[in-house]
């Protein structure tokens, strides 16, 4: 801690003792259960099914991961996933900022009312089947665009960049103007530049949304082709769940074909999971160093 830790009077090096035992808790509380899932991955089902496994694999294997691989149009569910990932984040986030933009302009006609029209959605909800007539009447189902075009915007978010862009002084702007910019040129010159923070950490939200959502492909796409990976995976584990209970009735004591199956259920969750968070953990560092400071500033008004 330093020598300024012994310059402390009793109760801040009390406060600052308890202080770091927390945050040392907090950071065990989430890489602990991250490496259980790591070594139950890495290793074999059948194994691990007897315990004792709890951060390094008792037995390495890759068999796990095989299977996931295994699956039909894995490939192409990737490329799905990637797809909506990119196009969704890249295009949700540029209109939402510029929705954000508009709406933080003190001179826009009605802009408290489309300011409350845009929180009310936030509070109340059509419900999924209507959600989903209104889906099939635009003809979205069953198609790639019912990943990117209903999530284009979020209110959540544009209330966070609309904040954000109120802390921008607004003598920019005039000096700008006098330059002789349009508001496009504004907003693409001067606000997006100053925005780096808190547009780093939306597009770190959409992209996590995008990349983990099943639910969209699961109830409004039929074609398997059309699948990301997210729905295939869930597919997966719901067959391998429904594949154990079918096998360990029709086995009964029947322990040698109980034996012979080594990919269990848990053991591909495991597998599925490091699967779907790797490529967020990847992206994930070259977005930290904005992340609090976007949501920070994003959430707070002079």
């Amino acid at each position: 801690m330093g020598k300024e830790f012994y310059r402390l009077s009793a109760g801040e090096k009390i406060f600052k003792v308890v202080n770091y035992l927390l945050i040392i808790a907090l950071c065990l509380s989430i890489i602990l259960p991250f490496l259980n899932i790591f070594a139950l991955a890495f290793n074999p089902g059948k194994d691990a099914e007897r315990g004792g496994i709890y951060f390094w694999p008792r037995m390495w294997s890759f068999e796990n991961f095989g299977k996931v691989f295994e699956a039909a149009n894995i490939g192409q569910a990737f490329a799905i996933s990637i797809f909506r990932t990119v196009v969704g984040t890249a295009a949700s986030v540029f209109l939402t900022a510029m929705a954000a933009y508009a709406l933080k302009s003190k001179t826009l006609p009605g802009g408290k009312f489309f300011t409350m029209f845009v929180f009310f959605t936030m509070l109340f909800s059509g419900g999924i089947i209507p959600y989903y007539m209104l889906l099939k009447s635009i003809h979205l189902t069953n198609t790639i665009w019912v990943y990117v075009i209903p999530s284009l915007y979020s209110a959540w978010n544009l209330i966070i960049i609309r904040t954000f862009f109120q802390q921008i002084h607004p003598s920019l702007e005039e000096s700008a103007r006098i330059d002789g910019y349009n508001d496009f040129r504004i907003f693409m010159k001067i606000i997006l530049p100053l925005s780096r923070p808190v547009i780093a950490v939306i597009s770190l939200f959409n992209a996590v949304g995008h990349w983990n959502d099943w639910f969209t492909g699961a109830f409004y796409v039929r074609k398997a082709a059309l699948r990301p990976l997210s729905t295939l995976l869930q597919e997966m584990l719901t067959s391998a769940e429904a594949m154990r209970d079918t096998l360990n009735q029709a086995a009964g004591t029947n322990y040698d074909m109980i034996e012979r199956i080594q990919v269990t259920s848990n053991s591909l969750k495991m597998a599925t999971i490091i699967v779907v968070v790797t490529p967020i953990v990847i992206i994930y560092p070259f977005v930290q160093r904005y992340f609090a400071k976007g949501i920070m500033i994003g959430s707070m008004k002079e």
